[in-house]
Order: structure tokens, then C-alpha cells, then sequence
């Protein structure tokens, strides 16, 4: 096979293959996370050529969110049964199938379907959850680098191919976007098929910073897998660090994918900016955030998580309020996507961090799966809110206002979570 000749290849020169694993990874949520954000620039062509509300189509979109985050606890008890390789396979066919049906779509109900429902499941068996996972499984040490860059090759791919798309439907209409889209995904899929194997045991090889071989937990039924997630979440529900993390994720959706991502670039259409000018806007953001959450995940293994939660939703509480003030010139629009952009998905190996540390490694995927759960709800919010409100008052912007004070209200929640270290009674015991 392709990957134990590569294994053996890469070992004579000390290197581990579990970088290899996390490229594979990368290319995975760069691309899916693309698919993810490539309806944010296709609003307002679906509304002339169907005539749907900003509201309605929104509505599609927040269905695709919920399931987006909800699918994680359950993808997580998926990828432990079925393995990594074939779960992100089947997730990356059916993203395709629901970006293909939607070439020949006609009415409301069909975008629902599509967008909503059959992307909304293949995007949320490839969300954070398997950052969480590949990072946990292949690494201890580094792993909160390797958080850092998984979370941004997904922030990332949400915003950096906006301009390619945007340009690619001013020219050629929506659909040259979803072939663009199917195309992207189709490489991915090679990609994994290839090079991605389901643990370092596979190989003979031990995690990343140990030196035994781990073998893999034994086999469960699919019924027992499938109930891991809803026994996890009785174990942790117990617990306040759980739901500050949820609180606070939940506020992380709501300023970030539901708003920023799904209706940035109709808000600058508002304010006479073109969609190709505005999704550059937004590709601005997705690099300055590459940096921005690889140095998080940096500073994750190096400082106390909590803190660094505080800064960065406080610091995003305030960009968000700035926006409405920055006139939407060339000038404002650049210090929003430099200041913003830093801390677009900054939060997530934090985040990942606490949740390994209180939690335990065996069941970072599962809690951290039920915390995205919590962000995407927000993201849902946001997505349908911020649509309501411009079909309702003929404005974005209470919606930025209102994610901003959210996003100070969760740094002063960050720092309410206890110090590292403190275990708690109930999930304390299945480690």
C-alpha cells in the first residue's frame, strides 16, 4: 500500500507519518469547508433567478448549520466504529450528491433538501470533530499546533475561495460554482483514499511523542457506538466546564460562519460593494486567520487557555461592533478582515485544549463533538436572524451588533472556568 511504503520511507528520515495524515486532513476541511461557504456568495443569484427571500434561503442554510454541529458527537462515534478513512469517503460523496442535485433544483423545498439536509449531514461528518480526532489520535506532542492548523485549513476554506467563486458567478453563473465545488471535492477523495489510515497502530507506529504502540480499543457494536455519544453527553452535562464551553461556542458560531460568512457578502452588496470585491474581503480574512489559529494553537500549548479565550472574544466582540462604523470603505473594510480575521476560528484549539485536559484524550472527539454541537446552534441563529432581519427592518446590522455584545459576554465566561487540572466527579472516571 501507498501509505506503509511512505510510512517506511519517511521513518528513515524521522519523520512521522502523522504529519502526512493531518495533510490529508487539511486538504479535507479546507475543501468541505468551501463547499460550506460557497452559498454565501450565491444568495443573491438564487434570488433572481427564483425569486426565494433572503429569509427563505437563509433558512436552508441554517438547517445545513444545525445539522452541520449536531452530526459531530455522532461523527465522532462513527469515525471509532467505521474508521476515519471511510467516514470522511462516504461525507465527501455525499456533500457532492447534494451540491449535484442542486444543479437541476427548482423550488424552495429541493433547496432545502439539498443545502439543508444532505449537505448539511456530509459537512458535519468532516467538521471540527475530526480535527479533534486526528489530532488526538496521532499526537501528543504538538497536538495543539496540529488543532491549530486543521482549524484553519476549515476557517480558511470557508472564506479564500470566495473571490474564485464569486468571480466564477458573475461570469458564468451559480452553476460553474458547484462544479468548481465537485471538482474540489473529487480531488479531496483521492486524497484520502490514498494517504489516510485510521490510527498510528495501523502502521506499527506509535503516536507522536510516545514511544509504545497503542492498539486500538476493542470492538463495539454499531448500537453501543451509537449510544457513546448520548452517554457521554448524561456524563458531561453534569459538569459547568462543559456548558461554558457550549455558551461560549455557541456565541462562537453566532459571530462567525452564521453571520459573517453566510451574509457578508449580500451586507456589502447593501452598501454598494460588487460580490468579487466583497468575497476578496473575505479571502483577507481567511489568510490573516490561517496565521492567526496556527499561532493560537501555538500559544494553547504554551499559556492558559482560558485567557486566551478571553482575548479573543473580546477582541472579536469589538471588531464586530467597529463594522457598522467603518463607512464599508476600502480603508475600514481592511482593518475589520486584518483584526477580525486574526481571530476568526482563534478559539478552537483553546477550546480543543480544556476539553482534552478535563475530559481525557479517549473522549476529546465525543466532548468536543457536543461543544461544536453548541456553535453551530449559533451559527443556525445567526444564518436565519441575520436574514430575518434584513427581510424585516432592511438591515444586517442589529444582527452585528447584537454578536458583538454576545462575544463580550463570552470572555467574561472564559475566564469563570476553573484552573487546568481540576477534575471533575463525573467524567473523571471512565478515563
Amino acid at each position: 500500500m501507498v501509505s506503509t511504503v511512505l510510512a517506511s520511507s519517511l521513518a528513515r528520515r524521522n519523520i512521522h507519518y502523522g504529519w502526512v495524515v493531518v495533510a490529508a486532513t487539511f486538504l479535507t476541511m479546507l475543501v468541505t469547508a468551501g463547499a460550506m461557504g460557497a452559498p454565501g456568495v450565491l444568495i443573491k443569484p438564487l434570488q433572481d433567478e427564483f425569486g426565494w427571500e433572503t429569509s427563505q434561503i437563509s433558512s436552508a442554510l441554517a438547517i445545513r448549520l444545525i445539522l452541520f454541529g449536531f452530526m459531530g458527537p455522532f461523527a465522532a462515534a462513527f469515525m471509532n466504529y467505521f474508521g476515519v478513512r471511510k467516514v470522511i469517503v462516504f461525507a465527501l460523496a455525499l456533500i457532492g450528491a447534494g451540491f449535484i442535485g442542486s444543479l437541476f433544483m427548482t423550488t424552495l423545498w429541493q433547496l432545502l433538501l439539498l443545502w439543508g439536509i444532505v449537505v448539511g449531514f456530509g459537512t458535519g461528518l468532516t467538521a471540527m470533530v475530526l480535527a479533534a480526532t486526528v489530532s488526538s489520535r496521532w499526537f501528543t506532542k504538538h497536538r495543539g499546533l496540529v488543532v491549530g492548523m486543521l482549524s484553519a485549513s476549515s476557517a480558511t476554506g470557508q472564506l479564500v475561495f470566495l473571490p474564485l467563486m464569486a468571480e466564477l458567478t458573475v461570469r458564468y453563473g451559480w452553476r460553474s460554482t458547484v462544479f468548481f465545488v465537485c471538482a474540489m471535492i473529487m480531488v479531496a477523495a483521492l486524497a484520502v483514499l490514498a494517504f489516510m489510515r485510521d490510527r498510528p497502530a495501523d502502521l506499527n507506529l506509535p503516536a507522536l511523542g510516545e514511544t509504545d504502540v497503542t492498539p486500538p480499543p476493542a470492538a463495539t457494536s454499531l448500537g453501543t457506538a451509537l449510544m457513546t455519544p448520548i452517554t457521554v453527553l448524561k456524563e458531561i452535562s453534569k459538569t459547568s466546564t462543559f456548558w461554558i464551553l457550549f455558551a461560549t461556542f455557541f456565541i462562537c458560531g453566532l459571530s462567525t460562519n452564521g453571520l459573517i460568512q453566510t451574509h457578508f457578502v449580500t451586507l456589502c452588496g447593501d452598501f454598494g460593494i460588487v460580490p468579487v470585491a466583497a468575497a476578496s474581503v473575505l479571502a483577507v480574512m481567511g489568510i490573516f486567520d490561517f496565521f492567526g489559529t496556527i499561532g493560537s494553537g501555538w500559544l494553547s500549548d504554551r499559556f492558559d487557555n482560558r485567557w486566551l479565550l478571553f482575548w479573543y472574544y473580546g477582541l472579536r466582540g469589538l471588531s464586530l461592533l467597529y463594522l457598522p462604523f467603518s463607512d464599508f470603505s476600502f480603508y475600514g473594510l481592511s482593518i475589520f478582515a486584518v483584526f477580525y480575521g486574526l481571530d476568526w476560528i482563534a478559539t478552537v484549539p483553546p477550546t480543543v485544549k480544556i476539553a482534552a485536559d478535563r475530559f481525557g484524550r479517549e473522549k476529546v472527539g465525543l466532548v468536543f463533538g457536543w461543544v461544536f454541537a453548541g456553535h453551530q446552534l449559533g451559527a443556525a441563529t445567526a444564518a436565519y436572524g441575520a436574514g430575518l432581519s434584513r427581510t424585516e427592518l432592511s438591515s444586517y446590522l442589529p444582527a452585528f451588533f447584537v454578536a458583538g455584545a454576545f462575544c463580550l459576554l463570552a470572555s467574561i465566561l472564559a475566564i469563570t472556568l476553573k484552573k487546568s487540572g481540576v477534575s471533575h466527579p463525573a467524567p473523571a472516571a471512565a478515563h
